[in-house]
């Protein structure tokens, strides 16, 4: 039976992974469509808000008119403020969805590797059924179901680990922009004290640094999201996850309009620190549930060697 078992195995992992890819590719395909419709609205709204820049700095009616009350300097720092945000926003979406689109084609060409994976399993596993018939040893029908089980539990604990390694990297990403944002902070509280030009250059590096891997950790999360597609959680824990996917909207939308504010830089770390305990919680389910299939498995390990040691030849 080594070749069926061998052959079973191999074809069990192909098909087991075939159903975890396009499982992952409805979720992309979904996730692909909203940020499109975000995407294209985000472009209107840079658009509009640039417009407004540029009207203010023309000879428009409205340009005149805030010149003469004293205040265009006032309604223009304002307005550009507004723009770029605005192109913050457009930017870090517009990545988002490339990011999306490369995980689309690798996962797509890997799955195209796999076509007919599941007509050759059925092909092996008829043969090795019509084999085990034909020995006429009872043990053997048995120890079929609990290698078949072993290799389940096996793919259920690859699945897992995927979702663990990229949670990881979110959670490690999380942690980066709470260091960056820990810098920006001690910087603005000297600044506060007199710390001058080097003071304020430093701080406005650092939130350089915390916008750049908020973008990054909003794609981890994203991948993290995506990873669970095939790995049941409990209802609460879900909707946690669903909210990464609008990470970045929260933390820019209370962020870049007034990011010089101390107060608001604590709400960010705050925000933040949210999102990792959100990850870690998850995190933590998934590591249980590995522990309780790890010790299924080997339950069934066991059963198997006690068949196979009292199996008569």
């Amino acid at each position: 039976m080594t070749y069926y078992d061998e052959q079973l195995q191999r074809l069990q992992q192909q098909v087991a992974r075939k159903a975890h890819l396009e499982t992952i590719l409805r979720d992309l395909h979904s996730q692909k469509d909203e940020l499109e419709k975000k995407v294209d609205q985000l472009k209107i709204e840079k658009q509009k808000e640039q417009t407004d820049v540029d009207r203010l700095e023309g000879r428009s009616l409205a340009a005149f008119f805030y010149n003469i009350a004293g205040k265009k300097e006032e309604k223009l720092d304002k307005e550009r403020q507004e723009a770029y945000a605005a192109t913050v926003k457009y930017d870090s979406a517009s990545r988002e969805l490339t990011a999306i689109k490369e995980d689309m084609n690798r996962y797509e060409g890997e799955l195209s590797t796999l076509t007919g994976c599941n007509e050759r399993y059925e092909q092996v596993l008829k043969e090795k059924a019509a084999a085990v018939k034909s020995s006429g040893t009872p043990e053997v029908s048995k120890m079929l179901q609990l290698e078949e089980q072993i290799n389940y539990l096996e793919n259920q604990k690859k699945e897992i680990n995927e979702a663990i390694s990229a949670g990881n990297e979110a959670a490690g990403m999380a942690e980066k922009v709470l260091s960056n944002l820990d810098d920006a902070e001690g910087w603005g509280t000297w600044d506060l004290l007199g710390g001058g030009l080097i003071a304020d250059l430093a701080k406005y590096s650092s939130l350089d640094d915390a916008q750049e891997s908020v973008e990054q950790l909003q794609v981890q999360l994203r991948r993290f999201k995506t990873e669970l597609a095939d790995v049941t959680i409990q209802a609460d824990m879900q909707v946690n996850v669903d909210g990464f996917l609008r990470f970045a909207d929260y933390f820019f939308d209370g962020f870049i309009m007034d990011w010089t504010v101390l107060d608001r830089i604590s709400e960010s770390q705050g925000q933040v620190q949210k999102t990792k305990t959100q990850i870690e919680d998850v995190l933590n389910t998934l590591t249980s549930m590995l522990s309780a299939i790890e010790e299924e498995q080997d339950q069934t390990k066991s059963k198997l060697d006690e068949l196979i040691l009292k199996a008569k030849l």
